[in-house]
């Protein structure tokens, strides 16, 4: 992908800044971010920073991508405000699609969430019936459904990307959310600096951790094939938290034991295990993860070595 003219809205956060910094290699990338989940100090300077709002008028859709990452993105958030998680997840969202659909944009892809299949141990398709349990998944869930009508009304490519579990260390791009940034990177900043993580519970629930560059690929692959649809993304291995923390104690050369606490979310919608089957991207376009947990973690933690 080279040569085009790529809107990243939600641009400064983590996934947004790590696939803006990697198109702008090569393309004219325009990152738009109001800042609350996200920092400029993520991008490279050959990215066109502007803070804007997603519920802006006259936003810069008049370019041949438009990848639409920003978002509310946690279950509290939208427990909090949930009329403020609906405006900027959905309403923001309708606002973008139109604004490209008036300038001419006939490609996007958008971030969805694995979390609206709830707890799964085996491999999930996207074929499962789904449902929400959480603000923040139907709000996930309405990006999809308004996906279709903006594909099916106007013939735009509308693929979206049910994110399983994205993780990069604080020397990433996420240093910035604090309690809001991936699992992997609190554990590693806390063990780093001999602080027990805190673990919910007995920690054997499980993730299917997927590696941020796995993740920017995966946007860049499905943007190439122009396709619409939902796809996963995700490595088909689910870990236990007692087992990430036994890895990064096996790279930091420490041993820092966990500290287990109560888990504050009802048992009801908490998420205790998910594992990806990304069949459908892989048959779409080829993707494959490449990175596994052991050299994920070890870049995570290289940064404290």
């Amino acid at each position: 992908m080279k040569d085009l003219t790529i809107l990243v809205t939600g641009g400064a956060g983590f996934i947004g800044s790590n696939l803006a910094n990697k198109l702008a290699v090569q393309n004219e990338v325009i990152a738009i971010d109001n800042e609350y989940l996200g920092t400029p100090d993520n991008l490279d300077k050959s990215v066109d920073f502007r803070r804007i709002d997603v519920l802006d008028k006259d936003l810069p859709t008049d370019v041949d991508i438009i990848f639409h990452l920003a978002a509310l993105s946690s279950y509290q958030m939208h427990k909090e405000d949930p009329i403020e998680g609906a405006r900027v997840n959905v309403e923001g969202f309708i606002n973008t699609i139109k604004q490209g659909v008036e300038n001419g944009c006939k490609r996007v892809v958008y971030a969805s969430t694995s979390s609206i299949y709830g707890s799964r141990k085996e491999p999930t398709s996207e074929a499962m019936v789904v449902e929400a349990h959480t603000g923040y998944e139907a709000s996930k869930l309405a990006r999809e459904r308004y996906a279709e009508y903006f594909h099916n009304q106007y013939g735009i490519h509308m693929a979206g990307l049910r994110f399983f579990s994205v993780y990069q260390g604080y020397g990433g791009n996420e240093s910035h959310k604090g309690k809001y940034a991936n699992i992997i990177a609190q554990f590693a900043e806390k063990m780093a600096n001999g602080i027990a993580p805190k673990l919910y519970g007995n920690g054997t629930q499980t993730r299917d951790f997927t590696y941020i560059d796995d993740i920017v690929r995966a946007a860049q692959m499905v943007a190439e094939k122009e396709i619409s649809g939902v796809f996963n993304v995700g490595t088909g291995r689910a870990v236990s938290f007692n087992k990430v923390v036994d890895m990064i104690n096996g790279e930091l050369g420490t041993n820092v034991e966990a500290e287990y606490v109560e888990n504050p979310i009802p048992k009801s919608i908490y998420v205790h295990d998910t594992c990806a089957d990304s069949t459908k991207i892989y048959e779409a376009t080829g993707w494959l993860p490449k990175i596994g947990l052991e050299e994920g973690i070890r870049r995570v933690c290289s940064e404290y070595i």
